[in-house]
C-alpha cells in the first residue's frame, strides 16, 4: 500500500497505517461479541463458547433427574442413564460471528474441559442422549414412554419427545406439588342439576321428572302425562305432574287414583228420604206413594186418585193422603139416623130415640204428616145456622184419648182444632168434634157432630 501526499515523511505514514489497522480490529472485535443462545463470548479466547447451564441455572432439573450440559443447551436425564459410559462431545465454537476461518477448531483457553455425555448406542457410533443407533446406522429417538424407562410418577402421563420425554397430567387432572390431582368439575357448575365428581371427569344427572339432554349437562322436563299415569285428568308441571279427578271423586293417597266420593255420608239431609251413592254422584229415592221432585232431593206425594193408579171400585170414593190413598165406602147411617146427604146423617126430632142424640153427624176426612210440628191449626168448624139469643160451645167429644188435640174457640160461632202434640204414623185418628147450641130464651139445647177422620202418613213429608 502506497500513499502519496505532501508534507508527510515515512514515519508519519507508519503512524497512520497503525491507527487504521487498530480501528479495523476494534470494529471486528465489537462485531464478534454477539453469540447465539446457549453461548457466551470469551474475550480471552476471542470466540463464543458454550454456557454450562447445569452450573449457572439454579435447579434446572426436578426430582432425581440429573442435568447434563450440551453444546448450546442441556438435558435432564435419569440416574440410570447418567451412569452409562460416556464419550466426549467435541466443543465447537459458535460460527455465527464469522471468524471460524481465523480461529482454531479446538477449545480455547476456557475454564476447563467440557462435560461428558452418556451415549446409549454402541461405542463404535456414538449418539447423543435420548437416541440410539438404528439398523441403518443412524441415530433414532428412544421412546422412553414405550420402553417404560421414564421417571413419571403413577399419576402422570408420559409423552415422548425428540431425544427425551415429558410428564404431563391427563384431562381432568392438574399438577399440584408435583402430583396430578383430580379436578372437581362439580364446583364450577358444569351440570344443570345433579353432579357427581369422578376421577378425571364428572357425571351429570337429573332430578326425578327430568331427562338428561344429549349434551350430557342440561336436563329436559318429562311430560309424565303422555304415559297417562292418572285415572282421570293429568296436568304436567315442571319436573312432576298433578292428577285431578272428575266431579264426585276424590284423589287417593297415591296421588294418581280417583276414588268415588260418598256424598250420602256427608249429611243426613242431603235427600228428604233415602240417599243412594253412585259412582261420581248420588241419587235420592222416595218411598212408595211418592216421587222425586224436580230438585232431585225432595219427595212429593203421588196422587193415586188423580192418576187412576188405585184399586177403588166405582161405588167407592178414592181419598188421597200423603204417601197413599184409601177407598171410602158409601155412607151408611146407623139407626135411628137416616141419610141426609152423601156425607151427612140426621136424627129426626120427631123420633123419640133422637132426644139425647146429636141432631146431625157430618163426615169429614183429612190427612196429616207424621211428626208435624206443633202447635198447628189443622181444622176449622163453625155454625151454619144462627138463632137469635143462642150461643155455641165447641168441644172434642171423643177420639182424643192421647190428648194430642184441643179446640180453641175463635168467635161466637166458630172454633179451630189445634194439634198440640206430634202424632207419628202411619195411623188413623177419628175425632168427634161437637158443636153445642144453647138458647136460654126458648130453653133449647142441641148439638151437631163432625166426625173427622185423620189419616196420619208414615213419613214426615
Amino acid at each position: 500500500m502506497q500513499f502519496a501526499g505532501r508534507g508527510l515523511n515515512s514515519s508519519t505514514y507508519q503512524r497512520v497505517l497503525t491507527a487504521l489497522i487498530f480501528v479495523l480490529c476494534c470494529f471486528q472485535s465489537g462485531r464478534s461479541q454477539g453469540c447465539r443462545e446457549g453461548f457466551v463470548y470469551d474475550r480471552r479466547a476471542r470466540q463464543c463458547i458454550d454456557v454450562d447451564e447445569c452450573r449457572t441455572v439454579p435447579d434446572p432439573c426436578r426430582g432425581d433427574m440429573r442435568c447434563v450440559n450440551r453444546n448450546g443447551g442441556y438435558l435432564c436425564m435419569t440416574q440410570s442413564l447418567y451412569s452409562q459410559p460416556a464419550y466426549p462431545e467435541p466443543s465447537f465454537p459458535d460460527t455465527s460471528v464469522g471468524f471460524s476461518d481465523q480461529l482454531p477448531l479446538g477449545p480455547g483457553p476456557g475454564p476447563g474441559p467440557g462435560p461428558s455425555y452418556p451415549i446409549v448406542s454402541r461405542p463404535s457410533t456414538p449418539c447423543v442422549l435420548g437416541y440410539t443407533l438404528g439398523e441403518d446406522g443412524t441415530c433414532v429417538d428412544i421412546d422412553e414412554c414405550e420402553a417404560q424407562s421414564h421417571q413419571c410418577n403413577p399419576t402422570q402421563v408420559c409423552i415422548n419427545t425428540a431425544g427425551g420425554y415429558s410428564c404431563s397430567c391427563t384431562e381432568g387432572f392438574w399438577l399440584v406439588g408435583g402430583q396430578c390431582q383430580d379436578i372437581d368439575e362439580c364446583r364450577y357448575g358444569y351440570c344443570q342439576q345433579l353432579c357427581a365428581n369422578l376421577p378425571g371427569s364428572y357425571s351429570c344427572s337429573c332430578n326425578p321428572g327430568f331427562n338428561l339432554n344429549t349434551d350430557s349437562r342440561t336436563c329436559q322436563d318429562i311430560d309424565e302425562c303422555e304415559t297417562e299415569p292418572c285415572t282421570h285428568g293429568c296436568l304436567n308441571t315442571y319436573g312432576s305432574f298433578l292428577c285431578n279427578c272428575d266431579e264426585g271423586f276424590e284423589l287417593a293417597a297415591d296421588g294418581t287414583t280417583c276414588t268415588d266420593l260418598d256424598e250420602c255420608s256427608f249429611s243426613d239431609f242431603l235427600c228428604q228420604h233415602t240417599c243412594i251413592n253412585t259412582p261420581g254422584s248420588f241419587s235420592c229415592v222416595c218411598p212408595p206413594g211418592y216421587y222425586v221432585f224436580e230438585d232431585g232431593r225432595s219427595c212429593e206425594d203421588l196422587n193415586e186418585c188423580e192418576s187412576g193408579n188405585n184399586t177403588c171400585t166405582t161405588a167407592q170414593v178414592c181419598f188421597n193422603f200423603q204417601g197413599g190413598y184409601t177407598c171410602l165406602d158409601p155412607l151408611i147411617c146407623q139407626p135411628p139416623y137416616i141419610e141426609f146427604s152423601d156425607n151427612q146423617c140426621m136424627c129426626p126430632a120427631e123420633n123419640p130415640a133422637c132426644r139425647d142424640r146429636p141432631f146431625t153427624i157430618l163426615y169429614r176426612h183429612m190427612d196429616l204428616s207424621s211428626g208435624r210440628s206443633v202447635p198447628a191449626d189443622i181444622f176449622q168448624m163453625q155454625a151454619t145456622t144462627r138463632y137469635p139469643g143462642a150461643f155455641y160451645i165447641f168441644q172434642i167429644k171423643s177420639g182424643n184419648e192421647g190428648r194430642e188435640f184441643y179446640m180453641r174457640q175463635t168467635s161466637n160461632v166458630s172454633a179451630t182444632l189445634v194439634l198440640a202434640r206430634p202424632v207419628r204414623g202411619p195411623k188413623t185418628v177419628v175425632l168427634d168434634l161437637e158443636m153445642v147450641t144453647v138458647n136460654n130464651v126458648i130453653n133449647f139445647r142441641g148439638s151437631s157432630i163432625i166426625r173427622l177422620t185423620i189419616f196420619v202418613s208414615e213419613h214426615p213429608f
